[in-house]
């Protein structure tokens, strides 16, 4: 059976917080969730302190870790936050976030969708020179609140135009929540089919009662990457007020047990690691 790659999101589920988390909290919940088995951890942001308070922290959350077989994800919106976070040896992906609304990358990046595949260019070769490997996540990937024509083809043209770059691993991102079986399966059919060398994901927000008809959509479409977060908590602050949480990894976890899929989980540390979640985010 096909091997599944779970990528724990932390970073996502503390950037929109409204309370500050003090750093020694952020470095005892990520080491906990560096125990559980998860592939990659999704910890953390070199992005503008002004625009993402929560994770100004993330170069000192950094210096407290204490690495294991996961392996560390970094978000950065342009050249001058990969310059930094290739400096790293902790961290092996660097993630962007590529909107295929002009009117949210432009808010979540502060450029044009044509400017952001120009910073695209520039990231992966800085990526390639200090051996660490480029996740685009395709924001917006299922649609959005804006208004703009959305459809399928657009955010395979995208992938498209992109993977050229060298680009191999897509995590096709549901911002706002928005996405359903029929486009699921749309997507990521058609990008495993003309893509067979690449890597896709999916970076799913959804409530816990249209959460399995995605993961289901997405298994039946050869998708085996998910992002997820303990507690379902977590969104884009850039999005929306109205935060839609992430795929709660609890849910993902059991879903996938039905359907037969063993995951190299330790329990006993994933036990602990809810723990920690529950006095952080009031779960």
């Amino acid at each position: 059976m096909q091997q599944i790659k779970l990528i724990e999101c932390p970073r996502d589920a503390m950037q929109g917080w409204s309370e500050m988390i003090p750093t020694q909290t952020k470095i005892q919940y990520i080491n906990q969730l560096l125990e559980v088995g998860f592939d990659t951890l999704d910890f953390g942001s070199f992005v503008s302190p002004k625009a993402i308070p929560q994770l100004a922290d993330t170069k000192e959350v950094l210096k407290g870790i204490r690495m294991s077989d996961t392996k560390l994800l970094a978000i950065i919106a342009n050249l001058r936050g990969a310059e930094e976070a290739v400096q790293y040896d902790e961290i092996s992906y660097l993630g962007f976030p590529f909107s295929i609304s002009e009117t949210f990358q432009q808010l979540n990046t502060n450029s044009s969708i044509a400017e952001s595949l120009g910073r695209v260019a520039d990231i992966q070769k800085l990526c390639l020179q200090h051996k660490k490997q480029l996740v685009i996540y395709i924001s917006m990937g299922f649609g959005n609140p804006y208004g703009e024509t959305y459809n399928a083809e657009i955010a395979i043209k995208w992938v498209q135009q992109l993977q050229a770059l060298g680009i191999g691993i897509f995590a096709m991102s549901d911002t706002v929540g928005v996405s359903n079986p029929e486009n699921i399966q749309t997507i990521f059919s058609h990008l495993n089919e003309a893509f067979p060398d690449l890597e896709f994901g999916a970076h799913f927000h959804s409530t816990k009662e249209t959460a399995n008809e995605k993961i289901e959509a997405a298994l039946q479409s050869q998708c085996f990457r998910f992002d997820s977060a303990i507690g379902g908590i977590g969104g884009c602050p850039m999005a929306q007020n109205d935060l839609v949480g992430n795929l709660a990894t609890e849910q993902l976890l059991a879903f996938l047990q039905t359907k037969g899929f063993t995951m190299q989980i330790n329990q006993e540390a994933l036990i602990k690691a809810q723990a920690i979640a529950a006095s952080i985010f009031h779960l």
